[in-house]
């Protein structure tokens, strides 16, 4: 069952690359920079995820990152999910993000489950919404 949403962000994809595909669809790149807010503390998510097409139209990614806060506490990441190109340009993930910290303020994201919707636009706008899995 869905929790509560803990945490919204918004910001811009701020790099591609391609990669040498070993599977049978072409491999992406993607760096993004975000800030929002992450169970009511405002910060910055730096993160780097790889997508792959795959037969049938859609896309798995795998990533990873770091959110950090103005008060210095700082949250690694690991996720996956899979996406789709939208109408008109950009694409939408869906997935799930497990979070690793030292920081006693965040310290209930160790071993949960975040699922999370990821949105960008033709403009590489970028937005993402994370509810905690229960």
């Amino acid at each position: 069952m869905l929790g509560e949403l803990i945490g919204e962000e918004t910001g811009k994809v701020t790099g591609y690359r391609v990669l040498a595909s070993q599977g049978q669809g072409n491999k992406v790149e993607v760096t993004f920079q975000t800030s929002g807010k992450f169970l009511g503390t405002k910060h910055t998510d730096l993160g780097t995820y790889t997508s792959e097409m795959r037969p049938g139209g859609f896309f798995f990614g795998q990533g990873q990152g770091i959110i950090m806060t103005k008060e210095g506490d700082s949250i690694s990441w690991v996720g996956q999910g899979t996406g789709r190109l939208k109408a008109g340009g950009g694409m939408s993930f869906r997935g799930a993000v497990y979070y690793e910290t030292a920081s006693q303020k965040f310290a209930r994201l160790n071993g949960a489950a975040v699922v999370y919707e990821h949105e960008t636009d033709a403009q590489d706008n970028c937005a993402t919404k994370y509810w905690e899995w229960k």
